[in-house]
């Protein structure tokens, strides 16, 4: 697993601009960054998270300095040696019992994780309100799996419930930054049992596209995963997947 998550690299490019006139001390501030997933050979999209960073630019200079400092490290090939469980503070992870993982194999703390087993989209309330309790700063959103078979192939109806998701988030924690996982794929055999699932590439375009037009982060994890991750009923994962599912959210998010 060691091997495989020293795979996972990136790199950063940034550019801070500062100018003082009067009593307003920064004129502007871009940050650039770029992501480079090594694992597969393929290019990590961090847009989401550089918009998180730029946003915080009017409250918190501090906050942006200690992030880019991060960056910094990264540019350097530098280590970053902190845990996942303190890469995690200040966010929640979102979903249904795939997600329950987080905590069940202590890869995360119970307060970076929210999970309800077989959840839908439609009965998140509960799931909505504990995260709210919780005031993270950035929020990772990992649902839709119970709801491919029970929309049954209604990518419309799947869009609208993931939507009002959202818009419930955003209500209750208009300060957080919101991050969409795609649907993990199953094995074959499932899809024999369940063919509605062979489906779900189809869900995560539209999931894609819905992220694209609240302006929302959209993780796409799915090249991550190998046969040997998953447990024997070809849905859930194994221990070592977790940390590897994490440090790409954590990347992406610029966490």
């Amino acid at each position: 697993m060691k091997r495989q998550m020293k795979k996972i690299k990136r790199k950063t490019m940034k550019k801070i601009l500062f100018g003082a006139t009067g009593a307003l001390a920064i004129l502007a501030a871009v940050l650039i960054v770029r992501g480079i997933s090594g694992l597969f050979g393929g290019r990590t999209d961090t847009t989401a998270g550089v918009e998180y960073i730029q946003n915080e630019e009017a409250g918190n200079i501090a906050a942006i300095e200690e992030k880019i400092s991060l960056l910094e490290k990264h540019d350097n090939n530098e280590e970053d040696t902190r845990s996942l469980k303190e890469k995690f503070t200040g966010a929640v992870v979102v979903g249904d019992s795939i997600t329950a993982g987080f905590t069940e194999y202590d890869i995360l703390n119970a307060s970076s994780v929210a999970a309800q087993i077989g959840v839908h989209l439609y009965e998140t309330d509960d799931l909505i309100a504990q995260v709210k309790n919780l005031g993270p700063g950035i929020i990772f959103l990992s649902l839709g799996m119970n709801d491919v078979e029970a929309t049954n192939g209604d990518t419309e109806e799947f869009s609208t419930q993931y939507t009002a998701v959202i818009d419930k988030i955003k209500e209750e924690l208009p300060d957080a930054h919101v991050f969409v996982n795609a649907i993990f794929p199953v094995q074959d055999t499932v899809i024999e049992q369940k063919p509605i699932l062979a489906k779900i590439p189809d869900y995560n375009e539209v999931l894609k596209e819905l992220c694209d037009k609240l302006r929302v982060g959209f993780i796409d994890s799915t090249e991550l995963v190998q046969q040997e991750y998953y447990e024997q009923d070809g849905t859930h994962f194994k221990a070592e997947f977790y940390p590897i599912w994490a440090e790409h959210m954590a990347e992406v998010a610029a966490l």
